[in-house]
């Protein structure tokens, strides 16, 4: 990419669009292009379509998705099934036919099978059943990447795909019935010490694992692989290293500075048991993850605090 090329970042107001722009913007790309749902809903073909044809991006960071945590996904899955094939097929197809000349697609680690083997390579991909409670928004993640590698045979376009582990950092969503994992407990241990309870409750049993990479080192690794990868197959990106709830908890405890009892509501779902991904074939191109966990959850702490 020169630093004059025009790039488009959908889904630049999320978590990780809004951290690949801050990403672009340290390196020194000037031309991004920001378009947020009320300016183009990329769920629509026809204004997919007209977008593309007047602007004519030469790159494009696929980061726009329908997202949510255990509960959403297990209650909305049509929705987030629906909405993401139709971010995907409109965003992708657009892209090519308007001569993009490169796209990453964002996916997700819950694309792999809920018995995989461990750390989980890309070969593990369709060899086994999905995680039950978020089927739907990983058929439409493997749909996403299915479609990059099809484009890449058939026609020849360069797109690639990554498929990164659990994401956490500034921007993310910190509604209790919408959010992920960590930013939930952050809120819940904050909110906690401020009311001065004396408990905080946790779903799940809290002996899942569960491998977290601050979205930052996500950034990095999309623009290193937009700059140094072209290819049909997609690649992991990992922290390399995943911690049980509990463990997690226990760090957002200390950072948050709670001195009160955590409790574990067995009867709420845990999800999959252990979802650590095998990220060599990006290491091996160069990259690696830079924060810490406990560094990563005082950052986001720090911006939440920033933002309430």
């Amino acid at each position: 990419m020169e630093h004059n090329s025009k790039i488009y970042v959908a889904g630049h107001k999320g978590m990780v669009g809004s951290a690949i722009v801050r990403e672009l913007r340290e390196l020194g790309y000037s031309n991004i292009i920001e378009k947020n749902r009320a300016e183009l809903d990329l769920r629509n073909q026809e204004h997919t379509e007209r977008f593309f044809g007047k602007i004519k991006p030469d790159y494009v960071f696929l980061s726009a998705a329908t997202v949510g945590g255990i509960m959403a996904n297990m209650k909305e899955q049509a929705r987030f099934l629906m909405e993401n094939l139709q971010i995907e097929c409109n965003v992708i197809d657009s892209a090519y036919r308007h001569g993009v000349r490169k796209l990453l697609f964002l996916g997700s680690s819950c694309i792999y099978p809920k018995e995989a083997r461990q750390p989980i390579p890309e070969s593990a991909l369709l060899t086994g059943e999905l995680e039950p409670t978020n089927e739907g928004y990983a058929i439409a993640k493997i749909a996403g990447l299915k479609l990059c590698e099809y484009y890449n045979k058939q026609y020849g376009a360069d797109f690639i795909s990554v498929m990164p582990c659990n994401l956490y950092g500034y921007n993310d969503n910190f509604d209790l019935e919408r959010s992920h994992m960590l930013p939930a407990l952050i809120r819940k241990f904050h909110e906690a010490k401020a009311e001065g309870a004396d408990t905080v409750t946790v779903w799940g049993t809290g002996k899942v694992y569960s491998e977290l990479l601050f979205v930052d080192d996500l950034a990095k690794a999309c623009v290193f692989a937009m700059k140094n990868y072209t290819g049909a197959e997609f690649m992991n990106v990992g922290y390399g290293e995943d911690f049980t709830i509990a463990e997690i908890a226990q760090m957002i405890k200390e950072i948050i500075g709670f001195q009160g009892k955590i409790i574990y509501d067995t009867t709420k779902p845990d999800g999959m048991f252990r979802k650590i991904i095998d990220s060599s074939r990006l290491r091996e191109l160069g990259w690696k993850p830079e924060v810490t966990l406990r560094e990563g959850i005082e950052l986001t702490y720090k911006w939440y605090r920033s933002v309430i």
